[in-house]
């Protein structure tokens, strides 16, 4: 039996792409992945920190974990919450055998080399120069694939941890991007998902921008095509909307977060834009591309939002339609401004509050699906869905339409992999149902 790794991964896709660069790598030396962490020598849990939920989750994670210490097994934390805790978290969790922050990630390798090594309390925050994180990837049945294009944030939202854990923005040389979504496209990857904290501002000190970045990356054969996500309002170019409609490989789906509809509570959230200036983005983009999909976050509950406030986010739900979004109560982060403002909003108030957002998107995005009844569309087969058993001929399969609507339809496992048309047949709040003939 060979070394074995189990690696947990909590928070956004950029933890996602991190975790599977360590787990590509670690399978390059010849480690194996385990299927439980019982079963594991090494147990890594990536962690996130932007939220007091996904922080909690990661950390007791970890406490049901070490128990396996008892049979020899290493446990390390990589990720946000390495990053902020840093040195007390040997003390807070004194079983741990490694810390990583994302900003040292690109020295992955050296810390296994360490391990093997036979040292332990090793903990590595700092970047490594120029140092890029490897491209070692796992390939087996997956048609997508997240690219880094960039690390850190500059904006210094109120509510916002990331600067502080994930550091200063930092794009990546277009050529190494550009090597790395050939690479992907050459182990048959049909869609490439660009990711960075703040998207929008790639290569401004490189003097290149995302738009450039996604016309080079159009050209790659085999990449059918093209995401990307966060983007921060207030750096979305008419350049990256003008894409939309001037760039076929890149889907009429775009993540882009409000926060909040109230003029007042986006100042204090430091967003540097208004809902008039959000408006006006929408409105570019539905000029550009009129059937695109629109995503958002919005945060309930900030410190001072009043009834009124709030009411202006609903309001904006209801004016702009999104095709969805992620929402959150607003819970205070460390090192943030907005961590010495008084958390002012009950807990049950913040409840009430998510729930009716909530109510109110599930409704529009019920409209939306049911608008697509009858219509084809374009989906990527990405694979079997979950209750589906394995070697049947016809089986549950699932894949994304251009808009990242999930389709749940009926054909042959052969088709993983491949874009099809499919008609929608039904629709529901969180997926559609189709029929493939």
């Amino acid at each position: 039996m060979g070394r074995k790794f189990y690696i947990k991964t909590f928070g956004c896709q950029m933890n996602e792409d991190d975790s599977e660069r360590m787990r590509g790598i670690m399978l390059s030396m010849g480690y194996e992945e385990a299927e439980e962490p019982s079963s594991a020598d090494i147990i890594i849990v990536n962690t996130c920190t932007v939220r007091a939920k996904s922080e909690h989750k990661a950390l007791s994670f970890l406490g049901r974990v070490k128990k396996f210490k008892r049979k020899g097994a290493l446990i390390g934390i990589t990720g946000c919450v390495a990053q902020e805790r840093k040195e007390s978290l040997f003390t807070q969790l004194p079983y741990l055998d490694f810390i990583m922050g994302p900003p040292a990630l690109s020295s992955f390798h050296k810390l296994m080399e360490r391990i093997e090594s036979g040292e332990r309390k090793i903990i590595l925050t700092e970047r490594d120069g120029d140092a890029e994180f490897p491209y070692e990837r796992t390939y087996t049945g997956k048609v997508k694939a997240y690219v880094t294009i960039m690390e850190g944030c500059n904006n210094f939202c109120s509510y916002c941890i990331v600067p502080f854990v994930r550091g200063r923005e930092v794009s990546r040389k277009p050529d190494d991007i550009i090597k790395e979504c050939e690479m992907h496209a050459e182990k048959g990857i049909k869609e490439v998902i660009l990711l960075g904290q703040n998207v929008n501002s790639y290569g401004k000190e490189l003097g290149v921008s995302l738009a450039d970045l996604i016309k080079k990356i159009s050209l790659i054969d085999g990449i059918k095509r093209i995401r990307f996500l966060t983007s921060h309002p207030k750096d979305l170019t008419d350049e990256i909307i003008r894409c939309f409609g001037e760039v076929e490989k890149l889907c009429e789906q775009i993540h882009l977060p409000a926060q909040s509809g109230s003029n007042r509570i986006l100042r204090a959230m430091n967003r540097k834009y208004t809902r008039e200036d959000y408006l006006k983005l929408i409105k570019k983009l539905r000029i550009v591309r009129p059937d695109i999909a629109i995503t958002s976050d919005f945060i309930v509950g900030f410190p001072g939002e009043t009834e009124e406030d709030f009411r202006e986010t609903l309001s904006l739900v209801e004016e702009v339609k999104f095709d969805n979004f992620f929402s959150f109560k607003y819970s205070p982060r460390p090192k943030t401004s907005a961590e010495k403002l008084p958390d002012d909003v009950p807990p049950e108030e913040k409840a009430r509050r998510i729930v009716l957002l909530q109510e109110i998107q599930k409704r529009i995005t019920l409209e939306i699906n049911s608008s697509l009844i009858g219509k084809i569309e374009e989906v990527l087969v990405e694979g079997m869905s979950k209750n589906t058993k394995k070697g049947k001929v016809v089986c549950q399969l699932f894949g994304r339409t251009r808009k990242n609507k999930i389709v749940n339809f009926s054909g042959d496992e052969k088709l993983i992999g491949n874009l099809i048309n499919v008609r929608i047949k039904e629709a529901l709040a969180n997926d559609l149902i189709g029929e493939y003939n």
